[in-house]
């Protein structure tokens, strides 16, 4: 039987009456009253009030924070890739991308996906010929270790389907020996188990195009060949065993073989009707900055398949793709340049807002108010592909990016109308509107198990991920427990704790508690994070603070914490058991733990002393906080991100509920 919102297993318990009006953010605790030792509150107050000025000082003149998204040297490669591919190679763009993958390399001569993680194959391959674009010699030493670990880790034959795309483009690997994608998929129909929109919007954004391109199999002039990434030269493409035919994975590569057959006896006229659909579907979808969903990789995609089917490079739609493409890049001080996979705008600054509001910033100062007119400025007001699962459904909301009117996402409005809840601004009529919409629209995107995802609704499907193709990482968006804890919350703070909508997602939570106490995290790393994002939403929400999931998770994070007194999750607890809440501290998993413990009623205790006095004594004299280590999440484990705000925002977010109390407090039962 489910336990419900109080415990029991009965009727739900009652709830806090805080849901009723969301609490004035000025009339939040001070430190007079918080509690904790007072030594650890001096050096907090101080660490917060450091932190504060560091933050305003990011602050752009329009409104807006944002962080460096740091990825892999994927990114960089395939932009290379890219340019060779379209013979638009520029030499000091080229000089300084090959200068950053240079500095990624690791001592075996590998690269990783993320900071002190094993070599990865694809990432070393791409990597290597991208330097040898660059004109880096295969004798070279950094070149033959690179080589000889691919060699010894499988070679070309052993890397992901998108590697050996990338490849194929030049003549480097055959089109035959990969997956088909045939362009006719634009024809399923929605209800279709492979339909385009059973696939996550990131994937959809990338297979679309890539149905073009596995239509055409173009081929450029390879400028040398890599022999010397072959297992076997002799053999570079060994075939693969069929798996039984009465497994999945056997039934999808004998389905791969009836593709490969059809496109043989493909009837020209659909064929060709169906990639004129995807050009249609992919033009569509175009952002006004010439992007498409604000993501690296579906732009750089689209912008080939434009290309194949006769878009030349001056054309408005291409021009405008290629100068998007530009904006993906990071240009440092020592003259590298590193690619964005993504930009992150807008939940940076709603971020960037809730963690100053929290650390005491008056709700009515500059900083927050323009930081609000900015995302109010940014609510997107049509409809997109989410429509599909919600015709119904007005549109509203946030997304992540700064252009990207197709995909708002629910995490992003969540977090929106938390932050804007914590201003206090001149218009207050076009904040509520705006907010109703907001909060309107998630409501309306709850799945059907009382969940929510990022994107879309019930977007569950288990088939896309069965594809031979689909070997990239996750291409679909199942609900999650941080985006779900972090909708409960809002809605909690919007004063809909006792809605049924929130209740099924508070129950949903609860069902999803790890035996050990924690919730598994989406969209960062990884256990740390999940907990982080739902014991606070719980709290909002009412649930008793003696409730038996509050008290698994408070004792889950104070096993988990190090002896330093902080908290770290590496991204191998993705794939390892036994790894949860294990890593070395960091100052953004580090505030995730304490704004669940501080959540919980744990403000006195001893973990939360330990760990506020942690990001106290490791931050820096400029109020910031080092943090090499990744702990956002594309795809757990396949992709990796280390925002550079997260090591900013969270530990002041921390510091200030710990100064200050928490935020809309008043009246929750328990607190």
């Amino acid at each position: 039987m489910t336990a419900t919102t109080d415990g029991s297993t009965g009727a739900p318990g009652p709830l806090a009456a805080s849901a009723s009006r969301p609490h004035d953010p000025a009339a939040t605790g001070t430190a007079a009253g918080a509690g904790g030792a007072p030594a650890v509150l001096e050096a907090a107050e101080r660490a917060a009030a450091r932190s504060t000025a560091h933050l305003l000082a990011l602050q752009d003149d329009q409104g807006w924070w944002k962080g460096d998204l740091e990825t892999n040297v994927t990114m960089d490669a395939e932009d290379l890739l890219l340019r060779q591919f379209l013979g638009i190679s520029d030499a000091r763009i080229t000089e300084a991308s090959a200068r950053h993958i240079r500095n990624e390399q690791r001592e075996d001569g590998a690269w990783a996906t993320f900071y002190g993680g094993p070599g990865e194959l694809s990432a070393t391959i791409e990597a290597y010929v991208a330097l040898r674009l660059a004109g880096d010699a295969p004798d070279a030493p950094h070149m033959a270790r690179a080589s000889a670990w691919a060699r010894a880790h499988g070679g070309i034959a052993a890397s992901r389907v998108f590697t050996r795309i990338w490849l194929a483009l030049f003549g480097w690997w055959k089109w035959d020996d990969l997956p088909d994608l045939p362009p006719e998929m634009m024809y399923f129909p929605k209800w279709f188990p492979l339909s385009i929109y059973n696939f996550g919007c990131w994937a959809r954004q990338t297979i679309v195009p890539l149905t073009v391109v596995s239509a055409h199999r173009p081929v450029r002039p390879a400028p040398f060949a890599l022999d010397e990434l072959h297992a076997d030269a002799r053999n570079p493409s060994p075939p693969k065993a069929f798996a039984p035919a009465v497994s999945w994975e056997g039934l999808f590569q004998r389905l791969d073989r009836v593709v490969h057959a059809y496109r043989k006896v493909a009837p020209r006229r659909v064929r060709g009707a169906a990639m004129r659909a995807a050009a249609q579907w992919i033009v569509e979808r175009q952002e006004n900055d010439g992007c498409w969903g604000g993501i690296q990789p579906p732009a750089v995609y689209s912008v080939i398949a434009l290309h194949l089917l006769g878009y030349d490079l001056d054309h408005p739609v291409m021009r405008a793709g290629l100068e998007s493409l530009d904006r993906f890049a990071v240009w440092r001080e020592d003259g590298s340049r590193m690619i964005e996979a993504c930009q992150s705008p807008v939940w940076d600054t709603c971020l960037a807002t809730i963690a100053l509001a929290d650390a005491g910033l008056p709700p009515d100062h500059p900083a927050l108010v323009k930081a609000a007119d900015w995302m109010l400025d940014e609510e997107i007001g049509k409809s997109g592909d989410w429509a599909v699962r919600r015709p119904g459904l007005a549109p509203g909301g946030w997304a992540f990016e700064f252009h990207n009117d197709n995909y708002p996402d629910i995490d992003d409005t969540a977090e929106v109308v938390l932050a804007l809840r914590r201003v206090a601004h001149p218009d207050p009529q076009r904040m509520e509107a705006a907010i109703g919409r907001g909060v309107r629209w998630v409501l309306g995107m709850q799945s059907k198990n009382g969940a929510w995802g990022a994107f879309d609704a019930d977007n569950t499907s288990k088939f896309p991920n069965r594809l031979p193709f689909c070997d990239f990482g996750e291409v679909i968006d199942p609900p999650s427990s941080d985006v779900t804890g972090h909708v409960v919350e809002m809605l909690a703070v919007e004063g809909r704790s006792h809605d049924p909508r929130t209740r099924r997602g508070i129950d949903w939570l609860i069902a999803e508690q790890e035996p050990c106490g924690a919730w598994f995290g989406r969209w960062g790393v990884n256990y740390v994070y999940g907990t982080g994002s739902v014991v606070p939403a719980l709290t909002a929400a009412g649930l008793p603070l003696g409730h038996p999931a509050i008290r698994r998770a408070v004792s889950w994070l104070e096993s988990v914490q190090n002896e330093d007194g902080g908290w770290g999750e590496d991204l191998r607890s993705y794939r390892e058991h036994g790894r949860p809440g294990r890593g070395e501290s960091t100052a953004s998993q580090t505030a995730w733990a304490l704004l669940a413990l501080l959540a919980a009623g744990e403000r006195e205790g001893k973990a939360v002393e330990r760990g506020v006095a942690w990001l106290a004594e490791t931050q820096r004299e400029d109020g910031s906080w080092d943090e090499p280590y990744f702990t956002g999440t594309g795809f757990p484990w396949d992709f990796s991100i280390n925002y550079h705000l997260y090591r900013q925002v969270f530990p002041l977010t921390a510091l200030g509920r710990y100064v200050h109390g928490e935020p809309f407090a008043a009246g929750r039962e328990g607190a």
